[in-house]
């Protein structure tokens, strides 16, 4: 394995300024900061509220919801409602690859820091990414949106659960979650563009967007079928079978994506007639008498070791896997082996899922407590000491959380 302390990551040398808070923007940083890129986390004079979303809090009396999401990032405590304090920011900016920032529409332009006005001149290779929940403009234009919001409102709700418990929340923060991803390819894409005009340009997310995105097969079964998708419990609307079903030790879920596979199943499971029978012959035959092929399968599975046979049936080959909590998945040796546990100096988290071979990324840094790092930050900016302990002194630069008014 490659040496990640050598390599640095693939994005060493990147520098972020990340103005965002909550969770799409800080997921999206967060990835960045584990493949190297040097992220510079300004928070407010409150700091980011996710730190109070618990318990759980750790010994500094963070919430697992801020932990989760903000390590490799060091933190500024900053003011930007004072005029001394964007100015610290435009400082900042001097040299930055990326600003995201979650403010509220219009906010960065209020303080004389909107990136047509001011950004692009000054800062021309900056790659400006804006993370909102529906963006400026349009019916909802400059709405406050959160994940469920933004679920119940793109038709999350209207596909997940079953028909007798009605429309549903998803148990992911997906919407935040898809926008963090959606966010961060967004902005590898204009660096890798950036590489060929020399100009960065300004990026508009929107947790709307993208959780409508995230609507498949749901958007383009409406339009082949003109029905509109219910929600179908744990089964899937075009595949069968894709469904859980309980065994004598553990529920399982069963995922039969082609007829060979399915054939294969049957075989496994004792009965090869079944894969012959003309009702399940094919996808669409299996789709249409899903309730007798659930019948069959519920007796076929129901007196067996759920563990045994998904182990059995998975070295075979066929896609099947038992129903774990998030114990078990996370001392699973699987998860072990493959680096997705890891522990950093009391921090403890899910690995990187995103595996380099020649440039590995690593967890450098657990995450910062609230302006952890404002001295060093401003530092490494170019403030002197005397700048730094004017700034702290005027409550520009903030080193304590102030509470919420």
């Amino acid at each position: 394995m490659a040496d990640a302390t050598a390599s640095g990551g693939a994005l060493a040398g990147l520098k972020v300024i990340d103005c965002t808070r909550v969770l799409g923007g800080p997921y999206c940083t967060q990835l960045l900061g584990d493949h190297g890129a040097d992220i510079v986390k300004i928070e407010p004079p409150q700091g980011d509220e996710v730190r109070d979303w618990g318990p759980p809090f750790d010994d500094g009396g963070d919430a697992s919801y801020f932990l989760g999401v903000n390590r490799n990032k060091r933190s500024l405590g900053l003011d930007l409602s004072t005029d001394k304090g964007r100015e610290v920011l435009l400082r900042l900016l001097d040299g930055a690859d990326v600003l995201i920032e979650n403010y509220k529409p219009g906010s960065m332009e209020r303080w004389g820091l909107g990136y047509e006005a001011v950004l692009r001149e000054r800062f021309p290779k900056l790659v400006h990414c804006r993370i909102s929940g529906f963006g400026e403009d349009g019916p909802y234009g400059g709405f406050p949106g959160y994940d469920g919001i933004i679920q119940a409102m793109v038709g999350h709700f209207s596909v997940n659960g079953a028909p007798d418990s009605g429309p549903t929340r998803l148990g992911l923060a997906m919407v935040d979650i898809g926008t963090g991803l959606y966010a961060c390819n967004a902005i590898m894409m204009a660096l890798y563009e950036r590489a060929n005009s020399g100009l960065g340009q300004y990026i508009d997310m929107t947790l709307y967007d993208c959780g409508l995105a995230l609507m498949h097969p749901h958007v383009a079964n409406y339009y082949l079928s003109g029905k509109v998708p219910k929600q179908t419990g744990n089964q899937h609307p075009n595949i069968s079978p894709y469904d859980l079903f309980p065994t004598r030790t553990v529920d399982v879920f069963v995922a039969g994506g082609n007829d060979r596979a399915f054939k294969r199943l049957c075989k496994e499971l004792g009965k090869p007639e079944l894969g012959d029978d003309p009702r399940f012959a094919t996808n669409g035959d299996r789709l249409v008498n899903r309730d007798e092929l659930r019948a069959e399968l519920e007796v076929l599975l129901a007196e067996v070791d759920g563990n045994e046979l998904t182990d059995r049936l998975l070295a075979a080959g066929l896609p099947i896997g038992p129903v774990r909590n998030t114990e078990e998945v996370m001392n699973h040796p699987h998860t072990i082996h493959r680096q997705m546990a890891v522990e950093k100096d009391g921090y403890r988290s899910w690995g990187i899922p995103i595996k380099f071979r020649r440039t590995p990324g690593s967890i450098k840094s657990r995450p910062p407590r609230f302006a952890e790092h404002s001295r060093q930050i401003l530092a490494d900016h170019g403030f002197s000491p005397e700048e730094i302990e004017g700034l702290a002194a005027e409550g520009v630069v903030v080193e304590k959380r102030r509470q919420s008014i």
